[in-house]
């Protein structure tokens, strides 16, 4: 009796949550407030959501409200896997363990990529280190490593002091994978924040600074910072618009997404937003410092998000390496995809 009262009680909270994000924006708020579309996560993606929803206010006058926050995109999605926001920014695919979470409380999603990525490796603009090979990459941030001067790695003899994205954070999550072959493998003994302002001003005022991060951060800061070329194999590739756009810049390039609840995508609010952030979503995310995806590619996500179409196309893994091409191109699934 007990197991089965448990059950129930288990249902009908996946009910609630589900539900949470349905109900009349009249019954949820007080009657004449603007209706309020919440959406957390990565700070990668942040600026884009940061300034479409900025456009997108003032063409409602006022009607709908947007609250961005940039928790980190793990945090982002636990809160969106409880029913808690609408939107859940993303620089990486949702894991298998996010999918079940999801499922567990009744909440369908809509995966929208909305640009490209190249995760940028910076260091103070006095050093005269031009680039870094993966495998050194490796060297200064796997478990473990003691480097702790450049001179390690080809460089000038500085002490390093590194910065870098918290654990709650899909930058961190993806670049370990990348560099160091397993996601959320990394040495400890740097210096993390989920905002990655804070990564740039560490750099820019240490001489001996190394960080990583998004490129649009690496654009609004050229002046402070230098961008390390990447060699993987092919000669240093620098981390350039063109370069993740042709698929050069491997393996740090990489899709970043919204996760739109799809309940929520029934309120004409929501709806609304979400249709006009992918029609804007090319020319923002260049004005960001982001790559576009194609516009064939955008009218194909303007269709998924009007027909509330369910799952993700990477089947709870990261996509390291993939090209834009391939990323448009992937199917959606519902469940984890094994190897």
């Amino acid at each position: 009796m007990k197991a089965h009262f448990s059950k129930a009680l288990g249902k009908a909270a996946a009910t609630v949550a589900a539900l949470a994000l349905t109900v009349s924006p009249v019954s949820a708020q007080t009657a004449g407030t603007p209706f309020t579309i919440q959406i957390d996560g990565s700070s990668t993606v942040f600026p884009i959501s940061e300034a479409v929803a900025e456009d997108f206010q003032r063409t409602t006058q006022g009607r709908v409200r947007v609250a961005v926050g940039e928790s980190g995109s793990s945090a982002g999605l636990r809160r969106f896997c409880r029913g808690e926001i609408h939107i859940a920014n993303s620089s990486r695919p949702i894991r298998s363990s996010e999918m079940a979470a999801c499922a567990a409380a009744g909440i369908q999603y809509v995966e929208i990529p909305v640009a490209f990525d190249g995760l940028t490796v910076v260091v103070h603009p006095s050093n005269p280190l031009r680039s870094l090979t993966v495998a050194q990459l490796r060297q200064i941030w796997e478990p473990g490593s003691r480097v702790s001067n450049f001179s390690a790695v080809g460089g000038p003899n500085l002490g390093m002091q590194l910065f870098g994205p918290g654990s709650a954070s899909g930058t961190f999550e993806y670049f370990t994978e990348a560099v160091n072959g397993t996601a959320r493998s990394s040495r400890t003994d740097y210096t993390p924040s989920e905002d990655d302002n804070v990564l740039v001003q560490g750099v820019a005022n240490n001489p001996g600074g190394l960080a990583y991060f998004g490129m649009a951060y690496y654009e609004e800061n050229q002046s402070r910072l230098r961008a390390l070329s990447v060699d993987s194999g092919n000669g240093p590739v620098a981390p350039t618009r063109a370069n993740v756009e042709n698929g050069t810049y491997a393996p740090l390039s990489r899709p970043i997404f919204i996760y739109v609840n799809a309940a929520a995508l029934r309120r004409p609010q929501v709806q609304q937003f979400v249709q006009y952030y992918i029609s804007n979503a090319a020319e923002v995310s260049t004005r960001v410092g982001y790559v576009p995806l194609p516009a064939s590619a955008y009218q194909a996500y303007l269709q998924r998000a009007q027909r509330r179409q369910i799952g993700t196309a990477f089947g709870g893994r990261a996509a390291i390496g993939a090209s834009i091409e391939e990323v448009v191109a992937r199917r959606l699934v519902q469940t984890p995809v094994n190897d």
